[in-house]
């Protein structure tokens, strides 16, 4: 009897060391590189940075053609009138700016969201994809933060994952 207990529970301790873990890692910074969704985000931004920019120097002229002005007018003025014209300016200055500063980290805050926004929906992607298809764990890897040092081509689901991200992302 006792042989039989025994037996049994070494059966049971081999078939529970029989369960393997289906594991799998990805390449973070090419996923998300390669993800359609940061790419039109991208896109999206980079055309607002330009129409900024165009913005910018155009106000920059306007700035630099007052300026000049000032300076053909300067000798025609009193001293008084220099100092009062030059502090105007110079506010002026001042305020285009700060006006400039604060629409550029405007663009910047906005984009950072949407970035934020992009990694999160594919950490739950990801999450998804492992619990849908069986795997105990996803890792993940970067060129920063390398905690993958070898992996078996094989368990490589960076483009498998990437696909079905697009994919998706194409249907939405």
């Amino acid at each position: 009897m006792k042989k039989n207990s025994i037996f049994v529970l070494l059966v049971l301790i081999l078939a529970s060391c029989q369960n393997q873990s289906k594991i799998g890692f990805i390449d973070n910074g090419k996923m998300i590189n390669e993800y359609q969704e940061k790419k039109d985000i991208e896109e999206k931004f980079t055309k607002k940075e330009q129409a900024f920019q165009l913005k910018t120097d155009s106000i920059g002229k306007a700035f630099q053609l007052e300026a000049q002005d000032f300076q053909l007018k300067l000798a025609s003025l009193s001293q008084s009138k220099q100092q009062e014209q030059y502090q105007v300016l110079g506010q002026k200055q001042k305020m285009l700016q700060q006006q400039i500063q604060f629409e550029q980290q405007q663009i910047q805050q906005a984009y950072q969201t949407e970035i934020d926004s992009v990694i999160t929906k594919v950490k739950s992607f990801v999450k998804d994809y492992g619990k849908n298809n069986g795997y105990t764990y996803i890792l993940g890897t970067s060129d920063n933060a390398a905690s993958v040092l070898y992996g078996a081509e094989e368990l490589d689901l960076t483009q498998e994952i990437i696909d079905a991200l697009n994919a998706n992302y194409k249907k939405n």
